[in-house]
């Protein structure tokens, strides 16, 4: 997830429709790209959709925002869209695990997949996204270079019950055992950008002796960049990042950030819209038996951050 604009709430709240009042044509199939917040972590999604749309002119391709990051009103947007006609939804679920009944409902009446954080105990299609886990352990390798001597980490993250934090979380936690640096805690905000920041605040007060900070979702960094420069500390506090934030890179790029986990969620969208499409064809070859598609993480340092972002600037069209 990644840096929340002062307008973001707004622009998210300007998408929403009255689904109740909306009717999908059924010569015309609509496959929708459900987020679990307004962030500007999923602009590049949007892209991948627009991407996958021009390819596939025969479908209706949307990305829509729920109001707030919240299992109820993520349920109720997904619930208008069945209503009004959309026959396939891919998923970043707020809480899998509070909302198994709610997605197996929408899995029973369209096809359903996930991305970014799985609902494995569901009946989804398939999961195409990041592996998690994977990421996680990537974090511990920036964390282990930073700091050959050890340190005490504090983690920041949106939805600490999402499967794509606890996965972050144990995968750093794994790829720190047997080393002197510990996770010792790690704090959740619902995707709110004035708690995201306030926690790190607190955290400096609570923990003196903090050497170390990650930002688990793709906003947390720019929060802990912004409350260390703030209280002084910036350059003092090892950050591992995630994503690429243009806060976050930056301060990769001035060595503020040690390096940051990137993931892909052009690809997510691009490659989820046309496996949907294929999907509702009659082609399921696209689906592994396994039913999980991983598009890899890496690590982005302070030598890589220029290419990485004109890669950016090019897949997004600028």
């Amino acid at each position: 997830m990644t840096y929340l604009t002062r307008g973001a709430a707004a622009f998210a709240a300007g998408l929403m429709l009255s689904y109740a009042t909306v009717t999908y044509a059924a010569d015309k199939p609509t496959l929708a790209f459900v987020v679990n917040g307004a962030s500007d972590f999923w602009k590049a999604a949007e892209a991948g959709v627009k991407k996958a749309q021009a390819e596939l002119p025969d479908f209706n391709m949307e990305l829509k925002y729920p109001e707030q990051s919240s299992v109820a009103i993520q349920q109720r947007l997904m619930d208008d869209l069945v209503s009004a006609g959309v026959k396939g939804i891919m998923v970043s679920a707020v809480d899998p695990k509070t909302s198994t009944d709610g997605l197996n409902k929408i899995g029973s009446e369209t096809a359903l997949f996930t991305t970014d954080s799985d609902a494995p105990d569901t009946n989804r299609v398939a999961y195409i996204g990041s592996s998690n886990v994977d990421a996680g352990k990537q974090a511990a390798e920036i964390a282990k270079k930073a700091m050959p001597n050890g340190g005490k980490c504090i983690g920041f993250v949106g939805l600490l019950g999402a499967d794509n934090a606890k996965e972050r979380i144990q995968g750093m936690k794994d790829g720190l055992a047997g080393t002197k640096i510990v996770l010792t805690n790690v704090r959740g905000d619902d995707i709110d950008q004035t708690r995201a920041k306030k926690n790190v605040e607190d955290a400096l007060v609570a923990s003196p002796d903090v050497t170390c900070m990650v930002g688990f979702y793709s906003y947390n960094t720019p929060r802990i960049y912004e409350a260390l420069r703030e209280a002084g500390k910036l350059g003092q506090i090892t950050v591992v990042g995630f994503d690429d934030d243009p806060i976050t890179l930056g301060g990769v790029k001035e060595g503020t950030i040690a390096a940051t986990v990137v993931q892909q969620p052009y690809l997510w969208a691009y490659q989820g819209m046309k496996l949907m499409a294929a999907y509702l064809k009659g082609d399921k070859s696209g689906v592994p038996a396994n039913k999980l598609i991983i598009i890899p993480t890496k690590i982005i340092g302070k030598d890589d951050v220029d290419t990485y972002a004109a890669n950016l600037k090019a897949m997004a069209g600028k």
